[in-house]
């Protein structure tokens, strides 16, 4: 499962998609997915007006006018789904059908090596399969002579992030060998397509170069080791002074490992306690989220009960499913169905669910206790489990945060639970969550900022310098 999915996810639709002998299949399905949204999505009015949604919805019809084949119209269901500005709510990769995953996402038409993206300028950060002509820290300027900056504004409107915090969008476009699929090798060949099967590419100072595309099974075989969320090693915990400890955490996405995460964390807190620990840095800037793992930590920082959510309310749109809708409507937990019953009818379409009323949520203390300075390292990825994270450490002064501003949004954000909406006619997927968090008071369409703004440098990637570690491990020594 991918490091930013939250979903524990049901397996992918096996009944073979309408679109193999319709080619505008998706307009069929638009009047049920728009029933859907509108019924059920907690954030669909959060970042648009109804108006926007509709003209959001009629331009997809235009765009549907002519023939289009199941690429095209899964790119015309993310640039959708994109409209509604919610991190969760896009055609997941890993929910699609087998049939339309090897159409979409499998084919060799892949860059075939690692980058990043500062402002406009792609970054190479390595070179797994030792590509000849790429090297660490290389910037490209061209693709197929088309110029980088452009790739990247056309791409925008695809990314899924929560508001008009594109840090989050911008990150979704880096390939660093951390995902299963990279979110950039979905939609570039989908917005830039192209039969050759090499890339030219232009590089800076070097000209033009020609690499060969690779297919999403070599991409997987070039991840970065450390990011298998099945190996109990996945959370390190290494020292790079004798009283300073780093627990680097790629991911929380953990429903289904055989590890016991909780045991993991209290292993590592015990040794940090064992060597008397006076520092302790959180890396993690490639976590998105997944589980609560946070309040785990948090636990360890405190010595009294911390309330949670006391500055926001969870709110879903419907008290139960229509019956009709239920069948497009998979997910884990058929409970979700009921997922408003007893919840408080606000009286605007929402329904604020009981269990924050009652303010019983709470984080207690738990030991070993780290009584040192801590310092979380935070980036644009981290927009839901680990976004509330960083808003508690801020909130609560339990932390400093360096890096970049965050993902997420601090007028809230929707997940919780989720329905994976299965279109009938065009076959395709789309991740709808259900409960919408939304703030007591008003906040700024924003993600958070961190206390020490570090960013990373051209000349950081080519000597592989991590300037973030290495600013915090100055200020805690």
């Amino acid at each position: 499962m991918d490091r930013r999915s939250l979903l524990i996810g049901a397996a992918a639709a096996a009944a073979s998609p309408a679109w193999a002998a319709d080619p505008v299949a998706l307009g069929a399905d638009l009047p049920l997915l728009r029933r859907i949204c509108e019924t059920l999505h907690p954030g669909l009015y959060r970042y648009q007006t109804p108006q926007g949604w509709a003209q959001a919805c009629d331009d997809l019809v235009a765009a549907l006018r002519r023939p289009a084949d199941v690429a095209q119209q899964y790119l015309a269901l993310s640039r959708l789904a994109g409209r509604v500005k919610c991190g969760h709510t896009y055609a997941n990769f890993f929910n699609q059908s087998k049939a339309i995953r090897r159409r979409v996402i499998e084919p060799a038409n892949k860059l075939p090596f690692h980058f990043v993206w500062l402002g406009d300028r792609m970054v190479v950060t390595g070179n797994p399969r030792g590509v000849d002509g790429i090297t660490r820290g290389m910037e490209i300027l061209t693709i197929d002579g088309v110029a980088v900056s452009r790739i990247r504004r056309a791409m925008l409107p695809l990314m899924r992030a929560d508001g008009n915090n594109d840090a989050k969008r911008y990150a979704l476009m880096n390939v660093q060998g951390v995902d299963r699929i990279e979110t950039f090798d979905v939609y570039y060949p989908l917005l830039f397509p192209s039969d050759r099967p090499a890339f030219q590419l232009g590089i800076a100072g070097r000209g033009q170069v020609s690499v060969d595309k690779i297919d999403l099974v070599t991409r997987q075989k070039t991840m970065s080791t450390g990011y298998d969320e099945t190996r109990p090693d996945y959370w390190s915990l290494t020292w790079p002074k004798p009283d300073i400890a780093v627990l680097t955490m790629p991911g929380w996405a953990l429903y289904d490992v055989t590890w016991d995460w909780r045991a993991r964390l209290d292993g590592m807190f015990e040794d940090m306690a064992t060597k008397g620990a006076r520092g302790l840095i959180v890396d993690i800037r490639e976590n998105e989220g997944g589980i609560d793992c946070g309040h785990e930590i948090i636990a360890r920082l405190i010595d009294t009960p911390l309330p949670l959510d006391s500055d926001y309310e969870r709110r879903v749109r419907f008290r139960t499913t229509p019956a009709d809708l239920n069948p497009y409507l998979d997910t884990w937990d058929r409970s979700f169905e009921r997922l408003g019953e007893g919840a408080d009818d606000l009286g605007d379409g929402f329904f604020r669910l009981k269990a924050d009323e009652e303010g019983v949520a709470v984080i207690s203390p738990k030991g070993p206790r780290f009584k040192g300075k801590v310092v979380v390292m935070s980036s644009a990825q981290n927009s839901s489990a680990t976004f509330q994270f960083i808003s508690l450490v801020k909130q609560h002064g339990l932390a400093r945060v360096y890096g970049q501003p965050t993902g997420g949004n601090q007028r809230g954000i929707n997940g919780g639970a989720f329905f994976f909406v299965r279109l009938p006619n065009s076959g395709l997927e789309i991740d709808l969550p259900l409960i919408g968090t939304f703030p007591k008071t008003p906040r700024p369409d924003a993600g958070l900022e961190p206390d020490v703004f570090v960013e990373p440098s051209v000349q950081d990637i080519a000597s592989g310098r991590d300037a973030v570690l290495e600013r915090a491990i100055t200020d805690l020594a």
